[in-house]
């Protein structure tokens, strides 16, 4: 399926504007001569897998039946029954007959594998009439559908992913879809994973009891707990070391903590909304992030636009800055058209704080534009923000390098990817991703070494 970064990306089955009467989802050959072929189960009828021609996904495998398996959803449930097949079907290295499978499930067929996959859908809803979500504003189309969601999610429990570059407002979306939810009167609680020393995650997450480990000299409430009756954002999910992830698995299947040197669960009622500014699929692919903890987050996904891309609502945004900041004063025309054309390598943060500066700066009843795209005392070297915090300041300069670095390596090349990847002493297939994650030409050349992987 494709995938829009500008879109919303949902597994519509707890969105009211979006609800279907099935969980869906998609049989991916994984593994085998048929590998990338795929079959989509919506409850209307059910898949057969074999070798015969009337089979919803006919696989050349010469050790697959003719019709060797069938899968069907009966109520919630993924029923896989084997049809008499000579190889037999096996899940976990054991044969069966007849078994209920989830999402990631992997079955084996004869050579062949095939993975159970969530029905993800690219949702473009109408837009919202509103230019704002809350404290949010924005009247950009892309914006406005996001806007539409947004409501339409926080009326439930769904948990929600969402996906953007720094300083796009994602803790913001996330504290105003507690906001417009039932829980709106619950805590709200900001866990950053990405800042938390590895060995105090799943103290500060779950909780400990006394004496569990040194310096532990009394009880403590973890994160969950404290978000009881409420919501818990995960903020930079996409840091949690691959080693604490089940533990976090178990908290969101059995929706119960269990404290750190405790034996026994404590139920909680906890929504969850996680954030990050990695593609987790990405992270899923090269086994950096667990993919069963993907998929239980991954409920609802929202990727949110990064300014370059509503370059449009700078004017509105702005306004809302001086607003917030200085409401007394006014911006010149060519000054708004200097703000339009800047990069905005942090996004809506980067314009917040610059336009606060500027109002800080201000003589007068005008804002200066260039007290606004200049740090106070003028920029340190390479553009560092040393207004920001060290981990925030470092991605948005290290961005600022992949970028400059991969636009003017492929220009030089005309767009070859094999020979710009052997001058940059690079991997083919990170460059691609270094492409992709910047939104450069797709319509890369590839030589004849590269046409043959």
């Amino acid at each position: 399926m494709t995938k829009d970064r500008s879109n919303v990306t949902a597994l519509l089955d707890e969105i009211p504007s979006f609800s279907r009467q099935n969980r869906g989802g998609i049989f991916l050959v994984i593994k085998g001569p048929d590998r990338g072929e795929s079959v989509r189960l919506d409850g209307a009828r059910p898949v057969y897998f074999g070798s015969a021609p009337s089979c919803e996904l006919v696989l050349s495998d010469k050790t697959v039946s003719r019709k060797h398996l069938m899968a069907e959803l009966v109520g919630d449930e993924v029923l896989m029954v084997d049809q008499g097949s000579t190889n037999g079907t096996f899940f976990g290295g054991s044969r069966f007959e007849k078994i209920a499978i989830g999402f990631g499930a992997e079955v084996k067929l004869g050579r062949t594998v095939i993975k159970f996959l969530p029905d993800e859908e690219v949702v473009e809803p109408e837009p919202s009439p509103e230019a704002a979500f809350g404290s949010i504003v924005g009247a950009d189309t892309k914006m406005r559908q996001l806007f539409k969601l947004l409501a339409d999610v926080a009326a439930t429990n769904a948990t929600v992913l969402i996906e953007g570059e720094t300083g796009t407002g994602k803790e913001l979306i996330a504290e105003e879809i507690h906001n417009h939810s039932p829980r709106r009167d619950g805590p709200f609680v900001v866990f950053d994973c990405g800042s938390v020393p590895r060995e105090l995650i799943e103290s500060m997450l779950f909780g400990h009891v006394k004496g569990s480990f040194t310096g532990a000299v009394g009880d403590r409430k973890g994160a969950f707990a404290e978000a009881h009756g409420g919501t818990i954002f995960l903020d930079e999910i996409g840091e949690m070391a691959l080693d604490l992830q089940p533990s976090l698995l178990r908290v969101l299947d059995k929706r119960a903590v269990r404290k750190v040197g405790s034996n026994t669960y404590e139920k909680i009622d906890v929504r969850v909304v996680a954030a990050t500014n990695r593609d987790l699929r990405a992270e899923v692919a090269k086994k950096a992030f667990r993919e069963d903890l993907y998929y239980r987050l991954a409920v609802i996904r929202v990727s949110v636009p990064p300014l370059r891309e509503r370059g449009a609502d700078i004017p509105l945004l702005v306004s809302h800055f001086v607003q917030s900041f200085g409401p007394q004063l006014g911006i010149a025309p060519e000054d708004m058209a200097k703000l339009i054309r800047h990069s905005w390598p942090g996004n809506v943060r980067e314009l917040r704080n610059a336009i606060e500066r500027a109002c800080l700066l201000a003589q007068g009843n005008s804002l200066s534009v260039d007290d606004a795209l200049v740090q106070d005392g003028g920029s340190p070297a390479l553009g560092i923000r040393t207004d920001l915090p060290f981990k925030e300041a470092k991605g948005q300069l290290v961005e600022m390098f992949e970028r400059e670095y991969i636009e003017d390596l492929m220009r030089r090349h005309k767009m070859n990817l094999s020979a710009a990847a052997r001058e940059a002493q690079i991997d083919r297939k990170h460059l691609r991703e270094l492409i992709r994650k910047y939104g450069l030409d797709p319509r890369v050349k590839l030589d004849e070494d590269e046409a043959e992987d």
